[in-house]
């Protein structure tokens, strides 16, 4: 795994944001969780006219080896078939992305299933889905770094059209039961918190079941690199790889639910300095979110109880860090609305009568 070089904050200009959003016509820090938006992104962007350019949403769409445990109630073939709805303009992504003005970019990362080459999808197949990890190791290595340098490939892409924002999510039956054993090794909450649907049922009980055995069979170092290997999930790593280098290229980093945080957890571990890059948008409703959020010591803008995948509530989100840029932008200082109120009334011809 290579080593990543993210920047640490400016504090000069984080310091300069703070004292202009301060300045601002509005109580001190009346606007919540939007200022800190706000001081965020400008704090990226080194700049106190911070802008938002070329937004695109990034779907990783990959298989699992773990469905074939019957862990979800949708079979593997789902993967594909969304991935096809979505490359078709009918899926619910689909609107949200019109809606705010994002391209959308959708890549294999690792499906058994063999797209039309004339779709549009971006085919970066390591292989047709990750080995069974109940049973074996889902990746080697080579694959983790693979996928990771996959990921990265893509923000390079988006980069050169001239992106700062991007959004990410993932299509895959199976991808939580990655996640939960992400989330579960790296923060060291027990595995029954990090597992399940929202919605509970007889697939949560099995999911559990299938996952504590999995995890049996774990005695490495608890490594992101180990961890990557032993219970990947590709779409997840290629959206590691993506965050980290998307922090490498100081864009703003819009994290979606419960998949994408943990994928930002990994690349966490790996630099800690991606935190700075990051704004977290929902809560979903799977099971560990909540948690993970906490251990993360974050607080999303929204929370819409959503459990859609595919970096829905990222992109609903979008609107909320608009304003935040435009607030920091836009909004007028009191120290000019005295000056300008001041000079409006001297010039009043009342004054004169």
């Amino acid at each position: 795994m290579r080593t990543y070089h993210i920047q640490e904050p400016d504090l000069i200009i984080k310091k300069q944001v703070q004292a202009t959003l301060d300045g601002l016509s509005k109580p001190i820090g009346s606007l919540g969780k939007l200022e800190g938006v706000a001081r965020k992104i400008a704090t990226i962007q080194k700049t106190l006219t911070p802008t938002l350019t070329h937004p695109h949403h990034l779907i990783f769409v990959g298989d699992n080896g773990i469905s074939d445990e019957q862990i979800s109630p949708s079979p593997k073939e789902i993967t594909w078939q969304q991935a096809m709805n979505i490359m078709q303009g009918g899926a619910g992504i689909n609107v949200f992305v019109r809606q705010h003005h994002f391209d959308l970019v959708v890549i294999d990362a690792g499906t058994d299933h063999d797209f039309p080459t004339d779709m549009g999808i971006i085919d970066r197949k390591i292989r047709r889905g990750t080995r069974n990890f109940l049973h074996e190791a889902a990746l080697l290595p080579d694959e983790v770094n693979l996928a990771l340098q996959y990921g990265e490939e893509v923000v390079n892409l988006i980069d050169h059209h001239g992106c700062n924002v991007v959004s990410m999510g993932e299509l895959g039956v199976g991808s939580t039961a990655a996640a939960s054993m992400w989330m579960s090794l790296l923060t060291s909450i027990p595995l029954p918190q990090c597992s399940g649907y929202a919605f509970g049922g007889k697939y949560s009980d099995h999911k559990l079941h299938v996952l504590t055995d999995a995890l049996k069979r774990f005695i490495l170092p608890v490594t992101p690199m180990n961890v990557m290997s032993e219970f990947g999930s590709l779409e997840l790593i290629m959206a590691t790889g993506a965050m980290l280098r998307a922090a490498e290229l100081n864009m703003v980093i819009l994290i979606d639910g419960f998949l994408m945080s943990t994928a930002f957890l990994m690349a966490y571990k790996i630099n800690p300095d991606i935190e700075h890059y990051a704004i977290f948008c929902q809560r979903s409703e799977d099971k560990g979110h909540r948690q993970l959020l906490e251990y993360l010591g974050v607080e999303p803008l929204l929370h819409l109880n959503f459990y859609v995948g595919e970096g829905s509530g990222a992109v609903c989100a979008y609107p909320l860090i608009q304003s935040a840029v435009n607030l920091l932008t836009q909004m007028s200082r009191f120290d000019e609305t005295f000056t300008q109120r001041t000079r409006y009334d001297l010039n009043d011809p009342a004054i004169d009568a």
